[in-house]
């Protein structure tokens, strides 16, 4: 599944209100996933902080557009996928002030101000 990290304002809903769902993570904290109200197909998701989305890209007008940029928890992914070798992965998540231009980092931060 691919995830575009962007912020809550930016996202405009075309059509109907998604159900939120709380969800446990490994860690024993709740993540709230946003499902649309008909086929229950997650939308996008909040871990912890509502300016904050993870929009799935499956659900853009045009998913084919967006191709990683990294990719992540790739301990649990099925042997028959390969990943390409010039994105970079992690086995779990990652720093992303290693990796996230300045101007994205700048972006979250005005954000989570």
């Amino acid at each position: 599944m691919i995830n575009l990290l962007i912020e809550a304002d930016r996202v405009e809903l075309l059509a109907g209100e998604p159900q939120a769902v709380d969800a446990p993570r490994d860690d024993g904290s709740r993540q709230r996933i946003f499902r649309c109200p008909d086929c229950q197909v997650a939308v996008f998701s909040e871990y912890g902080r509502p300016e904050v989305l993870f929009v799935r890209a499956g659900t853009l007008d045009d998913a084919a557009a967006v191709t990683p940029d990294v990719h992540i928890y790739t301990r649990s992914k099925v042997g028959w996928i390969t990943l390409p070798g010039s994105t970079p992965a992690f086995d779990a998540y990652y720093d992303r002030h290693d990796l996230w231009p300045r101007a994205s980092l700048e972006r979250l931060d005005a954000v989570l101000a």
